[in-house]
């Protein structure tokens, strides 16, 4: 079955559309949806914010979506993850993979700020921010890259998802 990696900085949109998706698919088959702060709560919420501790998180998402997938569920996970190895090793380890880039302006996202994590960096009140003062990777080949911009709801993101899923099995 198919895993949906969603990606993208926080306030990007990961988990609306990683919803709106979970919606769309449900009904048609057996899915399941994961969402990076609710797999940090799962896991005991045991480990922090640092790089390193970031992608041991990243690899914890990677390998539980694998284990679901293996058993004939799909699986839609909404996460940061920002790191190319963890990508790699999807690429590598899951049968059928789908990265999905919601590349959104920095200034789109320091406006939404829902988290209060970006005027928090930058006020020098927390560190390790993606996208402040910790770089980030950003996706190289993802399947399906959508401007998140605001333009477009969450809806018709799911519609281009589903779209390019279509174009991409037909060939």
């Amino acid at each position: 079955m198919s895993v949906y990696w969603i990606t993208g900085l926080s306030g990007a949109g990961k988990s609306t559309v990683a919803a709106a998706l979970y919606e769309r698919l449900k009904c048609i088959e057996s899915v399941v949806l994961l969402d990076g702060d609710s797999l940090r709560e799962v896991f005991g919420d045991d480990i922090g914010y640092t790089y390193v501790d970031r992608k041991k998180s990243a690899m914890r998402n990677s390998r539980l979506c694998k284990l679901i997938s293996d058993q004939n569920i799909s699986v839609i996970c909404a996460t940061i993850s920002m790191f190319d190895v963890v990508r790699a090793w999807n690429r590598e380890n899951i049968l059928d993979y789908c990265e999905i880039y919601l590349n959104t302006p920095m200034e789109l996202l320091y406006r939404r700020d829902q988290k209060k994590l970006y005027s928090r960096a930058l006020l020098g009140q927390i560190t390790n921010v993606l996208g402040v003062d910790m770089p980030f990777e950003e996706p190289k080949k993802p399947d399906v890259v959508i401007l998140n911009d605001g333009v477009l709801t969450p809806e018709a993101i799911v519609e281009q998802i589903i779209a390019n899923r279509v174009l991409y099995e037909r060939n």
